[in-house]
């Protein structure tokens, strides 16, 4: 049988390392970071730091070619697995509605908009330096299927 690559247990074993690692991280930052001033900083910044990685390995894998082999399991080890377990949204909900719920409703509402604004550009600033790093890396761009096949039909199938 064939099963789709998220049903392998393989595959959910990768999974399972990562996610155990990141949340394990994720733990002993939020151990050694205490919150300021009422506000879960280590979150905020796991939070921040788990967008932009999350958008650097996944641009930088998609850019070294199809998901298969090392780099479907480069994703799913560390990107569905790390970094599912170390950024956690769930705590940053939790986090927010406790400030909410304290009264403190400009910094709860601040906190869980400015997490999630700064994490969007923290994913895209991940993806310039995954963009970044290929070009400065690569001395010759990387070929499209459709032009290799346009260039193909030019010279008569010989390269």
């Amino acid at each position: 049988m064939n099963r789709p690559s998220h049903l392998r247990l393989s595959y959910l074993g990768l999974a399972l390392l990562g996610g155990t690692f990141g949340t394990a991280a994720r733990e002993a930052l939020t151990l050694i970071v205490p919150p300021i001033s009422g506000i879960p900083v280590a979150i905020f910044a796991i939070n921040i730091l788990g967008a932009f990685c999350l958008g650097l390995l996944l641009d930088a894998l998609a850019r070294r070619g199809p998901d298969e082999g090392l780099r479907r399991t480069a994703r799913i080890l560390l990107g569905t697995g790390f970094m599912g377990g170390f950024t956690t949204y769930s705590a940053l909900a939790v986090d927010t509605a406790a400030l909410l719920g304290e009264g403190a409703v400009g910094t709860g509402l601040g906190y869980g908009l400015l997490t999630v604004l700064i994490g969007a550009a923290a994913t895209w600033a991940g993806i310039a330096v995954a963009t970044l790093t290929h070009r400065s890396g690569s001395a010759v761009p990387p070929q499209r299927d459709a032009d290799l096949a346009e260039s193909d039909t030019r010279s008569g199938g010989a390269r």
